[in-house]
């Protein structure tokens, strides 16, 4: 079981990659890490914060997607409808665009440190980006 360190913001985290349910997904971005960014608060999909990647092409269909993820599930949108993204649910989400309702696949799940995701999420609404992390644990 493969594990990831991820610091956003003031807080920690850690959790596991989904290698059996998203194999391809978990694969390519662990080619990615330590993987460093910018969250921002979603604009249609609820209570999470996404990274938006653009017209980023990872190569990756979906596999293990779904349209709502659970607080502290992480979905990565491998593009086509709507931009290449990540999405960080910390409360009720329905994955969603300009375009409509997307699904994502869910790779990594929080498994420590899912008491401080609600505010995480507020401190992004709030008071803007945040920094985020991403290294193998």
């Amino acid at each position: 079981m493969t594990m990831v360190q991820i610091t956003a913001g003031p807080y920690e985290f850690e959790a596991r990659l989904e290698e059996v349910a998203a194999p391809k997904t978990c694969a390519r971005f662990k080619e990615l890490l330590p993987y460093r960014e910018r969250i921002i608060h979603v604009r249609w999909s609820g209570e999470g914060c996404w990274i938006p990647l653009g017209d980023l092409d990872l190569g990756l269909d979906f596999e293990n997607n779904t349209s709502y993820p659970a607080p502290g599930e992480i979905i990565l949108f491998p593009g086509g409808l709507s931009e290449t993204e990540f999405l960080i649910a910390y409360g009720p989400v329905c994955f969603a665009s300009k375009a409509g309702q997307l699904s994502g696949n869910h790779f990594l799940t929080i498994t420590k440190g899912k008491e401080n995701l609600q505010a995480l999420g507020k401190l992004t609404l709030w008071e803007g980006a945040q920094e985020i992390l991403f290294k193998l644990a």
